[in-house]
């Protein structure tokens, strides 16, 4: 059977995560799935890169499906799209991949972005979008506090007590904290990068990060968290509608053919 990969953005605002959920609850894998369906009748079964949960969205999940035909990626792409209207997803590539592709296990890397925006006033076109703080934060705080995250660590503290993962180790690429102007206030954008990461391990991470920027919290009170290594030490979690995955990567990038190719 032909296998394809997809790009996919999403909000996940209307969403109860990525995950096909069991009670009638909507979720991302859930809506491309039923648009599957309507492609070519029965059952079908997509893999993505990553589970994100409910609220959190995505600029570019991908995922992976066997189909009986070998469509054309762009003709597929526009048929998916059709008919995941009027919900708020959207397949932004599509490419024929070999059958031993598979989104989440050939991935060697995630990405993702975190936006926090400190304002006074009421959110109007982010509502949903971003975290909303009413007062600015200590960016050189929040960085230095970074610092202590970045590397191979046991990620305990910053780990839900629901992770199925095997091993709360982890290696932290980057974290990296830039401030940009935002209409009225200031905009945050985190920007972490690793292999793989653990359930809530990014919000966790920035919602301890934000205590930095607040004063509440000292940079090296984030290093003491972490080694003590229990997530009763760990800061409040963020909350999911400021969390974007980004990016995924793969040995070669299934999206871009090489030169040459037809």
């Amino acid at each position: 059977m032909p296998r394809f990969a997809f790009q996919i953005e999403y909000d996940g605002g209307p969403f109860a995560g990525w995950q096909r959920q069991a009670m009638g609850l909507v979720s991302v894998q859930g809506a491309v799935e039923a648009a599957l369906a309507k492609l070519e009748p029965g059952a079908h079964t997509i893999a993505a890169a990553g589970r994100t949960d409910a609220g959190v969205h995505a600029t570019a999940q991908v995922a992976h499906a066997d189909l009986a035909r070998d469509w054309d990626p762009f003709r597929l792409a526009a048929a998916l799209n059709a008919h995941l209207r009027p919900a708020p997803v959207a397949i932004t590539a599509c490419a024929r991949v070999d059958e031993d592709f598979h989104a989440r296990f050939s991935a060697t890397g995630r990405r993702y972005l975190f936006r926090l925006v400190a304002r006074r006033a009421p959110l109007t076109h982010d509502r949903g979008l971003v975290w909303q703080v009413l007062s600015p934060l200590n960016l050189t705080a929040m960085q230095a506090g970074a610092a202590h995250l970045v590397g191979h660590h046991d990620f305990t503290t910053f780990r839900s007590t629901f992770c199925q993962a095997n091993s709360p180790v982890k290696t932290l690429d980057r974290v990296d904290i830039s401030e940009h102007p935002y209409p009225g206030g200031i905009e945050y954008r985190f920007d972490l990068a690793a292999r793989s990461f653990l359930h809530n391990q990014v919000r966790s991470m920035v919602g301890t990060l934000e205590k930095v920027g607040t004063g509440a919290w000292s940079p090296d009170d984030v290093a003491a968290a972490l080694a003590v290594r229990n997530r009763a030490a760990c800061g409040p979690v963020a909350p999911p509608q400021g969390l974007y995955l980004v990016g995924v990567s793969y040995p070669t990038d299934p999206f871009c053919p090489a030169p040459g190719a037809r």
